[in-house]
């Protein structure tokens, strides 16, 4: 019980088939809806689309059903990882922003006589209560000591932290040249709260001229 096929006005079949190899043929599109097809109780060619048999299968791959649309109920989280990653960027460049404005304000001292004057004290005095930290510039670079014992920048901290835990001490002086940078000053009394500092004193300098604006006599870390 075989099947023939062949394409329409060929003089050439081929046999041998079964009624289901027929139709996966259909479906792989080997041969076409117009091709002429013998069953084996057929005694003439038919083609394919007509015949008894395959007209079902031949309606159902015209016109295919269509499966219904199924929304997807997965989270998308693109959208939420998209305003994460803007919102990284955004506090990142407000911190960068925030410490590139971190200045020491410095103003200049009033010359006026009718407003109070900062205490004064005398060497011997500021020495029982306050640790001193000098700052110069020599060769360009600055060099700073710490009760006259020469400590490198990154040092200070420790250096400080020293002295504060020998003495009991927690205020500091801060003796620094016009020509030290206002970078180092902020590294110094940041080196000094560190070091559990409470109160960092700016000496002044006698006759106030010339040069920037001579920074303020004491400074109090919050």
């Amino acid at each position: 019980m075989t099947w023939k096929i062949r394409h329409q006005g060929s003089p050439e079949a081929v046999e041998g088939l079964t009624l289901a190899q027929v139709v996966e043929g259909l479906q792989e599109e080997r041969w076409k809806f117009t091709d002429e097809i013998m069953g084996p109780n057929d005694r003439a060619w038919t083609p394919i689309e007509s015949h008894p048999q395959l007209e079902e299968v031949v309606a159902e791959l015209e016109h295919p059903v269509e499966k219904p649309f199924e929304a997807e109920t997965g989270l998308d989280m693109n959208p939420l990882i998209d305003v994460c990653l803007v919102l990284l960027i955004f506090f990142i460049l407000t911190t960068s922003y925030a410490a590139a404005q971190k200045v020491l304000e410095m103003p200049a001292m009033s010359k006026e006589k009718t407003k109070p004057q900062p205490p004064s004290f005398t060497p011997a005095e500021v020495k029982k209560f306050t640790i001193r930290v000098q700052a110069r510039v020599v060769d360009g670079k600055p060099v700073l000591k710490v009760e006259d014992q020469t400590v490198d920048q990154a040092d200070l901290l420790p250096a400080i932290k020293q002295w504060v835990q020998r003495t009991g001490k927690t205020e500091m002086l801060i003796d620094a040249s016009d020509d030290v940078s206002w970078g180092t000053l902020v590294a110094i009394q940041d080196a000094a709260k560190g070091a559990g500092v409470t109160k960092a004193h700016i000496q002044a300098k006698p006759g106030g001229g010339g040069g920037k604006p001579a920074p303020p006599r004491k400074a109090s870390h919050p």
